[in-house]
């Protein structure tokens, strides 16, 4: 009879330490593919912001080059249209609708009040045409295929993101010239220059991500 009860609570305790190791092993599981989603969160967060740095960027050197001279087909400026871009005559809120999400994840804007700079398209810079500044691009292109090769994975998972951008004129501020591209002396200094707001915005998925930065460059007058 006590044979029978040995065997008897054998053979329960083997069916709960099963029950017990299955349970830590789908618990693992679980907890493993919720690690893994959140580094790919991370992953795609860290490459949202990498394309709002593009943003940045490319809005800044529409500014620069505005102020120099945008570049001609044959590879020389235009100096006879350089200017500094002034803002639109009105109010612009949104400046595009197709960077309406951009410009909502700006909390300290004053939307009653914002103008968007006025100039020639992104897209064509010597244009004469002129009209409120926006610009979006979708990254996979901006990066082009010699930049990506020939990783379909790579390209269809570039393809998801895109960067946008729109500016405006803050008004007159202190300049002091450095460099080559924009000084006017080593040691020029005084409230001689032009300051401008760069909003920059690299979104993932449509709208899944949207990392906002901005920035802020001065020109002499």
């Amino acid at each position: 009879m006590n044979r029978k009860n040995e065997k008897g609570f054998a053979l329960v305790l083997s069916l709960v330490l099963l029950m017990a190791m299955s349970l830590m092993g789908g618990a693992l599981i679980v907890i493993s593919a919720s690690d893994h989603q959140s580094n790919n969160i991370s992953d795609e967060y860290q490459q949202t912001f990498y394309v709002a740095e593009t943003a940045l960027f490319e809005g800044e050197k529409y500014l620069l080059n505005q102020f120099k001279g945008p570049y001609k087909t044959d590879g020389k400026r235009d100096i006879s249209k350089r200017n500094l871009p002034p803002n639109n005559a009105s109010v612009t809120n949104p400046p595009h609708s197709s960077v309406s999400a951009c410009y909502n994840s700006f909390s300290d804007i004053d939307r009653p009040t914002f103008k968007a700079v006025y100039g020639p398209p992104p897209t064509n810079p010597t244009s004469t045409s002129k009209n409120v500044v926006y610009h979006e691009e979708n990254y996979r292109t901006f990066l082009t295929d010699n930049v990506i090769g020939t990783d379909t994975k790579e390209r269809n998972r570039l393809q998801k993101f895109k960067y946008q951008y729109f500016l405006t004129q803050i008004g007159a501020a202190p300049f002091k010239g450095t460099g080559e591209s924009i000084k006017k002396d080593a040691t020029d200094s005084g409230n001689d220059g032009m300051a401008y707001r760069i909003f920059g915005c690299g979104i993932f998925d449509n709208g899944k991500i949207i990392v906002p930065l901005e920035s802020t460059m001065v020109l002499p007058q």
